[in-house]
């Protein structure tokens, strides 16, 4: 497998702990906070998994706005990139997870390769910027209202991906 780093933005420490929980199951993989990202890191590593707490109305999560500039900066081209992130179906059922698809729309066209979409199935949300085409364009998770889901997601997620890391 090639390097891999799993880069997370976290305020409470909800995705940084979730963030530590996927890296576990991807062997050798290094946790970053996106705080401290640098453009050197972007280039040492060929995987990037990308991980976002959703604020507010859909909205990144503070660290991540620094984050998304310096990926926007940096050749992608060739690079393999999952996104993961974790919101609240309960209160924010209308923009559950957003700022995955926040992170998906600013890097898209970057000339990476996009692993790990995630069907809708068993999802309880009414709408999110994350879908693309029916499916998420990354892992949602929930910690607040189905943290009973969690371990089974990320493991079916992780095996979904392991083949293109």
């Amino acid at each position: 497998m090639n390097k891999t780093c799993v880069i997370y933005g976290s305020t409470t420490g909800t995705c940084e702990d979730l963030a530590n929980r996927i890296a576990a199951k991807l062997d050798g993989a290094e946790v970053i906070n996106v705080a401290d990202l640098t453009a050197a890191k972007i280039d040492e590593c060929q995987n990037l998994i990308l991980g976002t707490s959703t604020w507010g109305c859909g909205d990144l999560q503070d660290d991540w706005f620094d984050g998304i500039e310096t990926l926007k900066a940096a050749d992608l081209s060739g690079k393999v990139i999952a996104l993961f992130g974790c919101g609240d179906c309960g209160s924010y059922s209308d923009t559950f997870c957003g700022a995955i698809g926040e992170i998906y729309n600013a890097i898209k066209d970057s000339g990476a390769t996009f692993v790990g979409r995630v069907a809708t199935d068993g999802y309880t949300f009414d709408d999110s910027a994350a879908l693309v085409d029916g499916e998420f364009v990354g892992l949602p998770l929930d910690e607040l209202n189905e943290a009973d889901k969690t371990d089974d997601r990320i493991d079916a997620w992780v095996a979904a991906i392991a083949p293109s890391l």
